[in-house]
């Protein structure tokens, strides 16, 4: 069974993350896609070698990150080694500031929610923020979004208030950044690397579409096609949280999330997650 690293600092307040373990189990259930899940905090990936192992790091929403820079180790463990990697919200932030720095030069790029006054600020606040909005995103011909999503024009949701400014975006474009998506003022909403086996990074969160979205399978179709490059052994696995621990979804969450596919969420998350690799998604 292939395994997929999410990253980020799971939180029950942070929608994307309750979204996940029922995305999983509809790509099991319909496209018998099973993938061997773990949430992987950023705090635990001082180096590379913390996802040796994986054949998908899926970035995950919820920013500021616990350790920034774990977040970004992990964009350049998938871009280097050539595992596929998804970017949301935040992970679509994270992956530009990671290119920036290690691609194009731009040692200093810095996020402005965790540096707001940064000298090289790469992701600034929106001039209209996005928290709890659909928009349309407009789709470039030819692009490895408009194959997947089968259309030119979607229309998203998002839960973020940072964006790339737009000053840096002829930079990323001639380091090899290909944006692919847009908001209606030509503001970038998805940015791919097309020299990689599957890397794509969109601000908006696919997570919460209504059902499963089309990234999301593109995603975990490569997952399963991918092996990992790496020879280093992985660690044992950690033995999966018991399936009692998963409790109704927080009442907080908005109505509008389809009753077809309920979110749900461990009721008390883990005390401490195992050093070795993560916290099993248990479904």
């Amino acid at each position: 069974m292939n395994r997929l690293a999410l990253v980020g600092d799971r939180s029950p307040a942070v929608r994307s993350h309750v979204r996940i373990p029922h995305h999983l189990d509809a790509l099991r259930q319909r496209d018998r896609i099973d993938l061997d899940a773990y949430w992987i905090p950023t705090e635990d990936i001082t180096s590379a070698d913390a996802l040796d192992g994986f054949d998908g790091i899926w970035l995950l929403p919820g920013s500021p990150y616990r350790n920034e820079d774990g977040a970004i180790t992990a964009v350049r463990a998938a871009r280097e080694r050539g595992i596929p990697f998804l970017g949301t919200c935040a992970g679509f932030q994270h992956a530009l500031i990671e290119y920036a720095r290690n691609v194009c030069g731009l040692t200093g790029a810095q996020h402005g929610e965790t540096a707001p006054d940064g000298d090289d600020l790469l992701i600034v606040p929106l001039a209209c923020s996005l928290v709890g909005h659909e928009a349309a995103v407009l789709i470039e011909p030819g692009s490895l979004a408009e194959r997947l999503l089968g259309t030119n024009r979607t229309i998203e949701r998002y839960l973020c208030a940072y964006g790339l400014d737009p000053r840096y975006l002829d930079v990323l474009r001639a380091g090899g950044v290909h944006f692919t998506g847009y908001g209606e003022e030509g503001e970038p909403r998805i940015a791919e690397l097309p020299d990689h086996p599957f890397f794509l990074a969109t601000l908006f969160q696919p997570e919460l579409a209504p059902d499963l979205h089309p990234l999301i399978r593109a995603f975990a179709t490569a997952v399963t096609t991918s092996s990992s490059p790496t020879t280093t052994a992985p660690a044992a696995l950690p033995t999966a949280a018991p399936a009692a621990s998963l409790a109704a979804i927080p009442a907080t969450l908005p109505a509008t999330l389809p009753a077809a596919l309920p979110a749900a969420v461990p009721a008390t998350l883990p005390a401490a997650v195992p050093a070795d690799q993560g916290q099993r998604v248990v479904l």
